[in-house]
């Protein structure tokens, strides 16, 4: 039906069965036949034939706009399919945590100049529950830190390692000095693996540092840590979105550094998720 109402529809612009033939690209006698099956499809006739052309009939006539929206229309439908398929319109929901709070907005931007049609949401989630939601299909990827299971594909991006936070000095031996601190802390339900990290480290050099103060976003702990509250073990990245006034001190130790990187189903992903991820992995432009 499609077709013939295009058909129809070119004629009519064309005035005539020769030209309308030649912008479809079909023979006339093709032509011919659509029109024909088209009018007997709606019960009437749509043009005359004449030594001038073809011209609408008073029942052409009467048909000629709905047929008009009904191909654009169509034609609207196969585009914006045509654009989903090749993962150009849509939208993404993707996670991040507290490591890739710089690559995660980075990403979404360089993206979008790609695809500026494309809708991305952009949720700050502990990493673990990330992969649980990637794997329920809730967020189509997420910004991680690895690894996070063999069930999902994933890559890393970068390597980020933990740092002390201080508003005074802090001395060179930082290990032993970190056992006989008070910290203050991000909540282990807001930053699980953040707080396993540290558990980590600990464990492994035999230091147990107290707890000061504890809250719920990273945010707060800079701002205590900048008031003078206290010192607190955070990602690199923290700093930056630190405040002024505090000074960070890396930890030169394996137990200290992890991967960050980028985390998708294997099956139940579209060409819009592997067009972002394939953005996620491009080489940055050099300069």
């Amino acid at each position: 039906m499609h077709a013939r109402l295009r058909a129809f529809v070119t004629i009519a612009d064309n005035r005539g069965f020769g030209p309308a033939a030649r912008s479809l690209s079909i023979t006339q006698p093709a032509l011919t036949k659509q029109i024909q099956a088209l009018e007997r499809e709606l019960g009437g006739t749509l043009f005359t034939r004449g030594r001038h052309g073809a011209s609408l009939t008073d029942f052409g006539e009467a048909l000629l706009p709905q047929a008009r929206d009904v191909v654009a229309a169509v034609d609207d439908f196969t585009h914006r399919a045509h654009r989903l398929s090749r993962g150009e319109h849509g939208s993404l929901a993707l996670g991040f945590g507290l490591s890739a709070i710089d690559i995660a907005p980075r990403a979404v931007a360089a993206f979008r100049q790609s695809y500026p049609d494309v809708e991305v949401g952009l949720e700050d989630l502990p990493s673990a529950v990330q992969a649980d939601r990637i794997r329920t299909g809730q967020l189509h990827a997420g910004f991680v830190r690895l690894p996070v299971g063999d069930d999902l594909h994933q890559r890393a991006l970068r390597r980020d390692h933990l740092v002390v936070a201080s508003s005074t000095p802090v001395p060179r031996e930082v290990i032993g000095w970190l056992g006989g601190q008070r910290l203050v802390r991000l909540a282990r339900i807001k930053g699980p693996g953040l707080a396993a990290q540290i558990d980590r480290l600990c464990a492994a050099r035999q230091i147990r540092p107290g707890t000061l103060h504890e809250t719920h976003d990273l945010q707060t702990v800079l701002a205590l840590v900048a008031a003078g509250v206290g010192p607190a073990l955070v990602p690199a990245t923290a700093a930056r979105i630190a405040p002024p006034g505090i000074a960070f001190t890396a930890l030169r130790d394996p137990e200290a550094t992890w991967d960050v990187g980028i985390a998708w189903h294997p099956v139940q992903h579209t060409a819009l998720v592997d067009n972002f991820v394939a953005s996620v992995l491009a080489p940055e432009p050099t300069a």
